[in-house]
């Protein structure tokens, strides 16, 4: 019995070489093999490439790619009418980008192949977009090298809109305690280089140099908000940029003020101050009027003292650091054990405060700093939008008269090297991803809110001001009281 079903094994229709007649490559028996293949194959084999498929049974039929469609459709047609009725059970392993005319006709129920047009003749990056580069590294168009004429239309403004914060509530309260907590980790989350990079960065686009739309460059008649500070219909900008400057630096006050720790905490947060004046100043970031707001906290009444304006330009020789410190520390009226626990803990912070930082602070108020395109990437605007806003220039009146003319012949070039300070500010920023939390901190918008709330953000500017600056008095009197 055994050396007859040897002999003859297609007798039993129960033997396993009956059950793998779909293999045969007639047309007629597609059907049976459609039903065949699903135990043996996934959905792994459609996507195997071509060369990688075994050859069994019709497979060298279905891989000969040259083969028209329509040809084998009328093959199969003609071969066995049950394909008309039904479509196949499982695709075949061939990929349907092998078609050449996949994407000229129309794709019919009945046919051995679903095509998918999109996929034919692309590759994986060619179908993947490139991500687009952020505003701030996008070409600036070059139609203001043209040297045409644009009549200003409208009165421009660069305040970003309003939109809902990440950090703020739709309606907040002045100083809330969680959010100044969230601040305070934030900042120290980041070294004061890259704070430097997002003030620079949120800088640039509040003055205008960078980001500035075709339409915004026709409604205002220049290329930038540098060139439009000095012209008449600019008051806006000017107006955006001296509240941007005041609230800056009552921010930073605040940073210091608010520590009501131990004596070292305020300490630091000064230190933290002076490391971020260094990283913004002329050949690092480049960044002026960040700059000028920290030094503004820095040589605020309620943090240092009104003696420490007048001795910014105190040069110390013949002394060791220390001793130098305790001559200039003297002079101090406000927050004199926060300074010398500075000089104590901190003493290059405290000896670049006093002999770098005051001295730059105090020539670049006088028009007589470092303004040069390349070392500078935003220059210092505030001088010029203060006596274009009608404030009167202190001191004696010839010294006042220099200092007139060097703010306006630094004005003129300001708006003159408008396009290099462009160039040099997009390079310091390429390659720039800002943190969202941070960047935002830093918008005038949000310090407004953080400040004075969401009500007391639309009151008018002065009484604002104003109140600010009591409450830092209390802080800093309840910090350390007069002797």
């Amino acid at each position: 019995m055994e050396k007859t079903l040897l002999a003859n094994p297609g007798t039993t229709a129960s033997c396993p070489a009956r059950a793998r007649k779909w293999s045969n490559s007639q047309p007629a028996d597609l059907t049976h093999m459609g039903r065949s293949r699903e135990d043996s194959t996934g959905i792994e084999a459609f996507a195997m490439p071509v060369s990688a498929l075994p050859r069994t049974g019709s497979d060298p039929v279905l891989l000969k790619a040259p083969a028209p469609l329509g040809t084998v459709a009328n093959s199969l047609r003609a071969s066995d009418g049950q394909l008309q009725a039904k479509a196949p059970a499982k695709p075949p392993r061939t990929p349907s980008f092998e078609l050449p005319d996949a994407s000229e006709r129309p794709p019919t129920y009945c046919e051995l192949v679903p095509r998918v047009p999109c996929v034919q003749g692309t590759s994986l990056s060619q179908s993947c977009p490139e991500p687009e580069a952020p505003w701030w590294e996008a070409e600036e168009d070059e139609e203001e090298e043209n040297g045409c004429f644009t009549r200003p239309q409208a009165e421009i403004s660069f305040c970003p809109p309003d939109t809902p914060s990440c950090l703020l509530g739709p309606q907040n309260q002045p100083l809330e305690p969680q959010v100044l907590h969230t601040l305070r980790g934030l900042f120290l989350e980041h070294h004061p280089g890259s704070t430097a990079l997002h003030l620079l960065l949120v800088d640039c686009q509040a003055t205008g140099l960078l980001g500035v739309t075709r339409d915004q460059r026709g409604n205002m008649g220049v290329s930038s908000g540098l060139e439009l500070l000095t012209l008449p219909h600019g008051r806006r900008l000017r107006l955006e940029l001296l509240e941007r400057h005041e609230t800056l630096a009552l921010a930073g006050a605040l940073a210091v003020l608010g520590c009501s720790g131990p004596l070292e905490e305020r300490a630091a947060a000064l230190r933290g101050l002076v490391e971020l004046a260094l990283a913004l100043r002329p050949g690092a970031t480049g960044d002026l009027p960040g700059l000028a707001a920290v030094m503004g906290a820095l040589l605020m009444p309620q943090v240092r003292g009104e003696h420490g304006v007048e001795e910014a330009g105190v040069r110390v020789t013949g002394k060791t650091g220390e001793e130098a410190c305790a001559g200039l520390f003297s002079q101090v009226s406000r927050l004199e054990h926060t300074w010398r626990q500075l000089r104590r803990s901190h003493t290059e912070a405290a000896l670049a405060f006093e002999q770098e930082l005051k001295p730059l602070m105090r020539a670049l108020d006088e028009g007589a700093g470092p303004c040069d395109p390349g070392e500078v990437a935003l220059p210092h605007v505030a001088p010029m939008v203060r006596l274009l806003e009608g404030e009167e220039v202190a001191g004696p009146l010839d010294e006042s008269c220099e200092r007139l003319l060097r703010t306006l012949h630094g004005a003129r070039h300001m708006a003159r090297d408008a396009p290099k300070f462009r160039k040099v500010a997009a390079q310091r920023l390429r390659g720039f991803r800002p943190n969202p939390e941070l960047r935002e901190a830093l918008t005038t918008g949000f310090l407004r809110r953080l400040l004075w709330g969401s009500r007391g953000a639309g009151a008018p500017r002065a009484e604002r001001f104003g109140k600010f600056q009591r409450i830092l008095g209390v802080l800093s009197q309840r910090l350390e009281p007069d002797s």
